[in-house]
């Protein structure tokens, strides 16, 4: 009785091994599908490049801090604020400095072309009296005029001269008073664009199309320079992390285009390259299962994808398809 029951289970097991090798649906489900002719399939999961979000050069109480984890957002959406109360304050005063400056600037110019004015008649009158020393020295010389009269000329002449060398120099300290203000003003103006560049660091922006992947803070609480806000992935730049038995490594180029599929979406196919091939073997990650046989030794892949409408998702498993290229 008991080897007749042996011999029913052996027959049973038996016609399962059979069904199993036999029956394409079965099998499939059990092994996977059978690697098509001419092509190395891998599977891997989908990694995105991550940006660990927060403010940059100002810190204050966090006043709007409105999505949560797993929010998609796009490029340019403010995603945090914080109380921006003082660096309008500032931005206040330094654009009231700013007026002042350009004010001044224009009184230092306004001085400029008093100076210039008055040099310029400075050099009329000093021309004059150079004509009027001439004269008195031709009439002296004719006995004409006297000597005191002659004398008085030059003293006129020496005096001009002298007028006209010290308003040259206040032109000249006019001049540097001048480039003084402009420096001044220009040195406000940075400051207040530095202000306003300031006051735009207190919107917290996403710069890429993403998914937040995590909310590192709260509402109320402090945020600075090198304090997390969020953690956003980019799902504009996504890659699939696969690993290569050493027998294939001969037959993948880099840069060789493949195809991605994922169990969440079947029947579609996303185009994709082999953008890394690791010069270095390492021992079979125990999280990675190979449709292949698992060898002791493999080489990492890096497969970017193309994922223009965000499908797939950081962790998903994918499955990766490439040619079999002949040995070089």
């Amino acid at each position: 009785m008991k080897l007749a029951l042996r011999i029913a289970v052996l027959a049973v097991l038996a016609a399962a091994l059979v069904a199993l090798a036999w029956w394409p649906p079965l099998h499939d489900r059990v092994f996977g599908p059978p690697t098509p002719p001419g092509r190395i399939v891998l599977t891997g999961n989908i990694e995105a490049h991550e940006s660990v979000l927060s403010f940059a050069n100002v810190q204050g109480t966090i006043t709007r801090l409105p999505y949560d984890e797993g929010r998609a957002v796009a490029a340019g959406q403010v995603l945090a604020r914080i109380d921006d109360r003082v660096y309008r304050q500032q931005l206040d005063i330094d654009q009231a400095a700013a007026q002042v400056a350009a004010r001044q600037l224009q009184v230092a110019r306004g001085n400029l072309s008093a100076q210039e004015a008055t040099l310029a008649s400075d050099r009329a009158d000093l021309a004059q009296k150079r004509g009027d020393l001439r004269r008195a020295r031709g009439q002296l010389a004719a006995g004409a005029m006297s000597r005191q009269a002659a004398d008085q000329a030059a003293t006129a002449d020496a005096q001009s001269a002298a007028a006209l060398g010290r308003d040259d120099a206040l032109r000249r300290v006019a001049a540097d008073n001048v480039e003084l203000a402009a420096a001044n003003l220009d040195a406000a103006r940075q400051k207040v664009a530095m202000d306003r560049l300031n006051l735009g660091y207190t919107v917290l922006r996403a710069p890429v199309s993403g998914v937040l992947a995590v909310r590192e803070a709260e509402l109320g609480e402090l945020a600075g320079p090198g304090v997390a806000i969020y953690t956003l992935d980019d799902l504009d730049h996504v890659w699939v992390r696969c690993y290569l038995n050493e027998p294939d490594l001969g037959h993948v180029r880099l840069g060789e285009p493949a195809q991605v599929r994922a169990d969440g979406a079947p029947g579609h196919v996303w185009n994709a390259r082999v953008s890394f091939v690791s010069p270095q073997a390492e021992f079979t990650p125990k999280t990675v299962e190979t449709r292949a046989e698992r060898v002791t030794l493999v080489y990492r892949l890096r497969v970017d994808v193309d994922n223009p409408r965000h499908l797939l998702l950081p962790g998903m498993p994918v499955e990766v398809t490439l040619a079999r290229l002949p040995v070089r």
